[in-house]
């Protein structure tokens, strides 16, 4: 009877290890799942800062609506400086305006009436010609400085002229057009013999 007990319990034991071992084969070929990689983004690459070229400040004379100095974007052309102060007069010579000329900080466009005698080409002066070459009459001839072309800054550093003074030229050049002598430059308010006899040799009105 023991006998018969003992042997029972040996087959449950090996019916059960049976069973285990079964399902532990079964969980071993169960798919395990993949891997999580977490892979951080590309760095991004910041553009390097670039300067932003400055305004230019143009001064417009002659037969426009508004003479005045404007400020232009620094890709400007004579086009662009004319529109600012207002277009052309009804008396503008336009013949003779490149429209198309680019233009730099400190540059003069003096536009000319239809019948006036102006030295060629009398549409842009500026303190330095260029990258082309054609920017126009400059305001000073070797030397000296041109009264009919010069800006308020070149004016300003003839003796006894201040910024005043050079104001007043330029608008009795607006006003009366270029001049036709060195000694016409006393029709400015401020500017009498004394101060004639300081910049007479530093002066033309030639090309």
């Amino acid at each position: 009877m023991r006998n018969a007990t003992v042997w029972g319990w040996l087959a449950v034991g090996f019916f059960l290890g049976i069973v285990v071992g079964v399902g532990a084969l079964a969980m071993l070929k169960r798919v395990q799942p993949a891997a999580i990689v977490i892979q951080p983004p590309p760095p991004t690459v910041t553009p390097a800062p670039t300067g932003t070229p400055a305004p230019i400040r143009i001064h417009v004379n002659g037969q426009v609506v508004a003479p005045a100095v404007y400020t232009l974007p620094p890709d400007s052309i004579v086009q662009a400086a004319v529109a600012a102060a207002g277009g052309f007069t009804g008396q503008a010579n336009t013949a003779v305006v490149n429209l198309a000329q680019p233009l730099a900080d400190g540059m003069q466009i003096y536009v000319p009436a239809v019948g006036e005698t102006v030295a060629p080409p009398p549409v842009v002066a500026g303190p330095a010609a260029s990258d082309s070459g054609t920017v126009g009459m400059a305001a000073a001839t070797g030397n000296l400085i041109n009264i009919n072309f010069a800006t308020l800054d070149q004016l300003d550093t003839l003796p006894g002229i201040g910024p005043s003074t050079a104001a007043n030229i330029i608008q009795y050049r607006e006003n009366n057009g270029p001049f036709a002598s060195i000694e016409a430059i006393m029709d400015v308010t401020g500017i009498g013999p004394a101060k004639f006899g300081q910049i007479k040799d530093l002066i033309t009105v030639d090309n």
